[in-house]
């Protein structure tokens, strides 16, 4: 049995009387935040690109969030996750969550290892 899907977006605050409607809402939102992140990759501002904040760029910072908002809303709307069960919302949001970070951690923890096998001598960088 179907039942009508909810034709609003940011949690009410756009409402759209047709699917189609609120499909182009969609397709504007998203196509905001890649034109932000196609002209901040452009423009570079020497704020975001000469400050560091853990490790990185902030301009890093602002593609990872900016990527991440699309990627969270893609799969909040388009996937439905908005009409799921909050258990059901949080094993597959947190899921992918633990496992990323995890792999950072372990990506991280490697990297810094190989670079004092080769910091200290014990291979000579031939690269």
């Amino acid at each position: 049995m179907a039942h009508a899907h909810k034709l609003e977006i940011f949690r009410g605050l756009l409402k759209f009387k047709s699917n189609t409607q609120k499909i182009w809402g969609v397709l504007i939102f998203l196509s905001i935040v890649t034109a932000i992140e196609v002209a901040l990759g452009i423009a570079k501002p020497r704020v975001l690109t000469h400050s560091h904040f853990l490790g990185m760029k902030l301009l890093n910072w602002v593609f990872i969030i900016l990527t991440l908002v699309k990627a969270y809303y893609i799969a909040w709307d388009f996937m439905h996750l908005r009409d799921e069960k909050s258990s059901l919302r949080r094993a597959i949001v947190w899921t992918p969550i633990f496992l990323v970070a995890y792999l950072v951690f372990i990506l991280l923890f490697e990297a810094d290892y190989v670079y004092n096998v080769y910091k200290n001598g014990f291979i000579q960088w031939n690269f």
